[in-house]
């Protein structure tokens, strides 16, 4: 059975059917997942490579949990703004990591122009760190890191009662750790682990291990005695 299959898409931006690739799930296995739930696979088929849906056609590009449909206002800003420099060209096939990356870039572009949900444009920032991680291009990786905190935090203070408290508070500690604040790291870490609201024990138990491992890492006298999860010797 061959890794990838083909699903078909109809673009929300110009209504050109098309194919993109998909990695089937019995290939979806990782050897490894990192604290910031970015997978590690040893085959060559990595499923975030084909996360993004790019139109041959007109160029835009978006995932499964982008807008479902645009306004024509919408249509003629991505037009005007990049569209109409747009050169034919298919993503359908199997991805190389240059090509993925370009993708996501594109989802990026067109996230922007669309004015796409915040949440959204959150994941594919984060997606294109994990990119640059899987290449080893820290400085990269960094830098997109903290682009995609600043949309997670952006996300908690709008979209918070929607979603998944937990797990967003954690991912937001996470990437304050994974780019060298750990104070503020803690506090994020800190507020799953006693917020009595929260009940996702996988969450709390997570929040507790990185907390632990800040602990020690650094000198716990650079913390505020506050910032310690009280249920954290419980």
């Amino acid at each position: 059975m061959e890794p990838l299959y083909l699903t078909s898409i109809t673009c929300i931006c110009c209504d050109t059917p098309y194919k993109t690739s998909r990695v089937r799930p019995s290939f979806k296995k990782p050897s490894n997942r990192d604290t910031d739930f970015c997978s590690h696979y040893k085959t060559d088929f990595n499923p975030d490579f084909y996360v993004v849906r790019v139109c041959p056609r007109c160029g835009f590009a978006s995932t499964e949990n982008g807008a479902e449909r645009m306004t024509d206002a919408q249509k003629k800003d991505y037009y005007d703004t990049f569209g109409h420099r747009w050169i034919h060209r298919d993503y359908g096939g199997t991805r190389t990591k240059e090509q993925a990356l370009e993708c996501y870039k594109l989802a990026l572009l067109c996230g922007g122009i669309i004015k796409e949900k915040e949440r959204v444009v959150a994941g594919v920032l984060h997606h294109i760190a994990w990119l640059y991680r899987y290449e080893g291009m820290q400085e990269q990786e960094q830098r997109f890191l903290r682009f995609a905190l600043e949309a997670y935090i952006t996300v908690f203070e709008t979209e918070s009662g929607s979603l998944n408290n937990a797990k967003l508070m954690y991912l937001i500690g996470e990437l304050y750790r994974r780019v060298g604040e750990p104070r503020k790291a803690v506090q994020w870490f800190s507020r799953v682990v006693n917020d009595k609201r929260i009940t996702d024990a996988s969450m709390i138990r997570a929040s507790r291990d990185q907390w632990q491992m800040l602990r020690e890492n650094h000198n716990m006298e650079n913390f505020d005695a506050d910032e310690e999860p009280a249920a954290m010797n419980a």
